[in-house]
């Protein structure tokens, strides 16, 4: 499926939302069970080469099942249930069977610790938990500090735990727990680089948004496909494409339990008929410093590639077009949403572009005064309160909801670029613009200027405090195998910078390091960056 710009924008005037009252995933996954039993719905491999099958009708008769053992355990409309597990089938079954008996489920990555499951018990109120045995410790340690009372062990058996699979195995087949669009459906925490996470609440209208939107207008998904999004259960990616895009469009996916290396994923695409990758730009950025990469091209079924998590840089585009004649389509959206922005299939993708807005959420770039800005401005991305396309609020925190939605707009707090034709350009976030001289700086067209370069793997920039400029841009590099840090190669990269991009958008001063300060979900903390220039100026003053 492809869009000509005139197609692209009668759907975006014609858009209408027209929600069933009655919509929900878990009936929406029922539904696929009884029309195709036996096709598998997830095609699953670990590292160590275990495989799997998930088939729809396996999938809609477990979580029916796992349903009935959370009603066992008190499990009522509304109740929040922690899910804290890796890449797994088990993941699915474990989040429609919640929804089934009418849970409200509250994703953590599998990365958590301790002190963030006590803090997401209790913030959501949640007494029981799903998890796998890979994170059993940490759970255990937060036994007796928050209100969990139930524990269901995925993978083994512990004391004071609830074998998973032999409770779900021995469990009946029970009716599932009416739901609407209007239901709550997740608590997802968000990945912010500052404060403590908070608790999203989206309805079961969110998956409905992400049907009609991000499978639609991003994906052009359709039951025929096999996709493989490489994030995981604890992240909201998670609920935007294996269960917003697979689960809703009724298409095989292919789930990997393993950590990333270039080589696996090309392996993986070599032996899995996969359609549909969605990776993150650190994953495509690593994956074209690999030689010889067209050698793949002829062993691998890819029609569409996709990005997200954050704006990705030129050259991984370039690359993989050269590579395996398909064109990386970057996509944009928060926890908060479904997919704001996007490179539609079919039109031009213009490099460093996040794209155009998709049809229905209404996301615009407006001033400080909420009003729209024109091409050749830049605003922050916002949605009219009340769309949707967003989430519905804040979960038990009505003050907060209501600071959030008390104007127009919801803002998003990321500041976009706009052109003649429409097309968005991620300038940063608000609070990330550099101030240097009077000229506003957004840090990723130097991060991806600076990308651009052979030498470059990864690069971020921040503002670092200056008595003269206010600001002067900073960069911090990471270098590709073969490349040293010298003051010849600070020049080099100086210089790149000013024939790529505006001159004085260049870094005053780049700094090589082997690391950059990331959230868990992989986004890079620039305000830590910021905060530690900051107190180095402090110390010298």
């Amino acid at each position: 499926m492809g869009f000509t710009r005139e197609q692209y924008e009668r759907e975006r005037r014609e858009f209408r939302w027209e929600i069933p009252q009655d919509y929900n995933i878990a009936a929406v996954v029922d539904g696929h069970a009884r029309r195709h039993p036996d096709k598998p719905c997830v095609l699953w491999e670990s590292e160590a080469g275990e495989r799997r099958t998930l088939t729809w009708g396996a999938l809609g008769t477990l979580s029916s099942r796992l349903a009935a053992v959370l009603m066992r355990l008190g499990v009522k409309k509304g109740d929040p249930i922690l899910h804290i597990f890796p890449r797994l089938p088990e993941a699915l079954i474990a989040q429609i069977g919640t929804f089934k008996a009418g849970g409200v489920a509250v994703p953590c990555t599998d990365m958590v610790r301790a002190k963030d499951i006590v803090y997401r018990a209790e913030t959501a109120g949640a007494r029981v938990v799903i998890a796998h045995t890979s994170t059993y410790a940490e759970v255990e340690e937060a036994r007796g500090q928050c209100p969990l009372e139930h524990f269901l062990l995925i993978g083994g058996e512990r004391p004071g735990w609830l074998p998973f699979e032999r409770e779900v195995e021995k469990a009946p087949v029970v009716p599932s727990v009416p739901l609407t669009a209007q239901d709550p459906m997740t608590i997802n925490f968000t990945s912010g680089t500052t404060g403590n996470p908070k608790p999203v609440m989206h309805r079961h209208r969110w998956m409905y948004g992400h049907a009609r939107v991000t499978a639609r207008y991003w994906w052009a998904a359709s039951p025929d496909d096999v996709i493989w999004a490489t994030t995981a259960p604890g992240w909201a990616k998670w609920y935007w494409s294996p269960m917003g895009v697979a689960l809703n469009t009724g298409c095989t996916q292919l789930m990997y339990l393993g950590k990333f290396e270039a080589e696996k994923y090309l392996d993986l695409l070599t032996r899995y008929p996969v359609t549909k990758l969605c990776a993150t730009p650190t994953e495509y950025r690593i994956m074209i410093q690999l030689p010889d990469l067209g050698r793949y091209k002829n062993k691998i079924k890819l029609r569409d590639a996709l990005s997200a998590g954050e704006p990705l840089n030129v050259e991984p585009i370039q690359v993989f077009r050269e590579s395996f004649g398909v064109t990386i389509r970057d996509g944009y959206g928060q926890t908060e949403s479904v997919c704001l922005v996007c490179n539609p299939p079919g039109l031009p993708v213009k490099p460093g572009s996040m794209g155009l807005p998709t049809p229905g959420p209404g996301a615009t770039p407006i001033d400080d005064q909420g009003n729209p800005v024109g091409a050749g401005q830049i605003g922050e991305l916002a949605v009219p309160v009340g769309s949707p396309g967003i989430f519905d609020g804040y979960w038990k925190d009505p003050e907060l909801t209501r600071q959030v939605f008390s104007g127009a707009w919801y803002r998003t707090g990321d500041l976009v670029g706009v052109d003649e034709e429409g097309y968005l350009f991620f300038e940063g976030r608000a609070d990330d613009v550099i101030k240097a001289s009077g000229y506003r700086i957004g840090p990723f067209e130097v991060e991806d200027a600076l990308v651009s370069h052979p030498a470059v793997v990864e690069a971020a920039v921040v503002g670092k405090p200056d008595p003269v400029r206010g600001q002067i841009v900073k960069a911090f590099v990471i270098l590709a195998k073969g490349y040293h840090p010298s003051e010849e190669l600070v020049k080099e990269l100086q210089e790149h910078v000013k024939q790529v991009t505006a001159p004085y958008k260049y870094p005053r001063e780049v700094e090589f390091v082997t690391e950059l300060p990331k959230t868990p979900s992989g986004k890079i903390k620039r305000a830590e960056l910021r905060r530690r220039e900051q107190e180095k100026a402090k110390g010298a003053g």
